[in-house]
């Protein structure tokens, strides 16, 4: 019913052509997790999370931040492991078999391609609000799609391509420029946090909870603690994009660990920083919904020079995230394909570059397309949804493994696996529920696509079918 499971020794084999080089040494790895986890969600979507949550989005920064931890401890256990490309895709394999893996892998495909597209519609919001605080007005039908009365967001369309241009170079090459990315973004956070601080007023808290706790709808929109929390989780996922880098890994028992664990304890401390520096200086009805909250708070403090640094910081350093998102996506689909789940064609290696060419120009070029016409907040809605999937996926897979194969070595032993296992999964479907209900159709309709495709195509395909079929 299932399918088959591939065994943990097979996915240590790769056929010529279809093997990743190994390029990236730890460094490399927190760069690549802070620099998807720091971006977007925090440099634009506090603004969201103001407008659902009031100030209490402080408190959901910390509990979309508790769930993530979970799951991060889940994912430096099974990533080191299994270290092949894959993600949780390859971890369900391993563990629940090809059917459940499928509806991973889909879930992951729909979360990094619109990861990457919600980044870019961040960074469209933040490049455009920079040039017309330096004077600069562009057509207003190319800076919004037709849900805004436009035609294309064309400056989302152009950051997609280009990053996807960075990606088809190499990876290596791409991890270094990441992490001079990585680093312009924590001096400019830092400096919000040092201006925005000392401006703190605790009357702006009052009422910390204006929308109450759990996620209801208000108004025809969802409000809440938990609401916000649904969206903000955004914020925090990125750890599993350097998962999916475990073949490319030069020692993955140690680099693994140190990059999931080491790039979330970062991006914690600096997340609820800049959240109370933002919400406390600043009514949370003056931060709600703008596509560039920091940038506003700093200009509402007589602080232009400062608002008009970070927007340019954030212009120069958010590709970093779509960077990432993108790479993590192209190699879910690169061992889907070499899986035989996709058509096997696009599995082929670049010689020059050892990158996935292919894959990675449809997967830039896909991106571009919903960047360019889709509406930020619904783009994140539905990417956490994949995400939260994927999550579960890795929680249920610590604990089956744990359980079914004890004696295999862990370079990482998650404590208490169970209890994180656990924990994992509930508060993953806690955040999954309180997404919008046409977040949750929309995800259901994605899937049905996603299974007929699979009952259709892959399955008769698969290269574990075969494998097994020939023994």
């Amino acid at each position: 019913m299932l399918g088959p499971r591939k065994s943990i020794e097979s996915l240590a084999r790769r056929e010529s052509g279809h093997s990743l080089a190994k390029t990236l040494s730890w460094p490399h790895l927190i760069a690549l997790g802070v620099g998807a986890i720091v971006g977007t969600g925090i440099y634009t979507l506090t603004g969201v999370g103001a407008e659902r949550a009031g100030p209490a989005v402080i408190l959901a920064f910390a509990i979309a931040g508790a769930v993530c931890a979970c799951a991060a401890l889940a994912y430096a256990e099974m990533a080191t492991l299994i270290p092949a490309a894959g993600s949780a895709y390859t971890f369900s394999y391993a563990a629940m078999g090809e059917t459940i893996a499928w509806v991973v892998g889909w879930s992951l495909i729909l979360e990094y391609s619109l990861a990457c597209s919600t980044v870019a519609v961040g960074w469209s919001g933040y490049l455009v609000g920079w040039l017309q605080s330096a004077g600069i007005h562009l057509p207003a039908m190319l800076l919004v799609g037709p849900h805004g009365g436009g035609i294309i967001n064309l400056p989302a369309v152009m950051v997609a391509l280009a990053v996807m241009g960075m990606l088809i170079a190499g990876t290596r090459e791409s991890a270094t420029l990441n992490i001079i990315l990585v680093i312009i973004k924590l001096v400019a956070l830092s400096i919000f946090v040092a201006m925005a601080l000392p401006a703190f007023h605790s009357t702006n808290l009052e009422p910390f909870m204006p929308y109450g706790f759990a996620s209801t709808e208000i108004g025809g929109e969802k409000r809440g603690v938990m609401a916000a929390a649904a969206i903000v989780f955004f914020a925090f996922y990125g750890f599993d994009a350097v998962a999916t880098s475990a073949e490319e890994a030069k020692n993955p028992g140690r680099d693994l660990t140190i990059g999931i664990i080491g790039s979330m304890l970062v991006c914690t401390v600096i997340y609820m920083g800049v959240a109370v520096a933002a919400v406390g200086a600043l009514p949370f009805q003056q931060l709600a919904n703008s596509p560039e909250p920091l940038a506003l708070v700093l200009r509402q403090l007589g602080q232009p020079v400062a608002a008009h640094l970070i927007a340019l910081a954030a212009v120069i350093a958010l590709p970093s995230v779509i960077l990432v998102m993108m790479y993590g996506q192209s190699r879910v689909f690169f061992v889907m394909a070499r899986d035989g789940l996709l058509p096997r064609s696009l599995a082929k290696i670049s010689p020059r570059t050892g990158a996935p060419t292919r894959i990675t120009l449809i997967t830039g070029v896909s991106i571009a397309l919903v960047a360019g016409i889709f509406r930020l907040d619904e783009i994140a809605e539905l990417a956490n949804a994949g995400t939260l999937i994927a999550f579960m996926a890795v929680g249920a897979c610590l604990m089956i493994l744990r359980r079914r194969s004890p004696e295999l070595p862990r370079l990482f032993r998650c404590p208490q696996p169970y209890v994180v296992g656990t924990l994992t999964i509930l508060g993953c479907a806690y955040l999954l529920f309180s997404l919008p209900e046409s977040t949750l159709i929309r995800f259901g309709a994605w899937n049905v696509i996603g299974l007929l495709f699979y009952y259709l195509y892959s399955r008769s395909r698969s290269g574990a079918r075969q494998d097994a079929a020939a023994a």
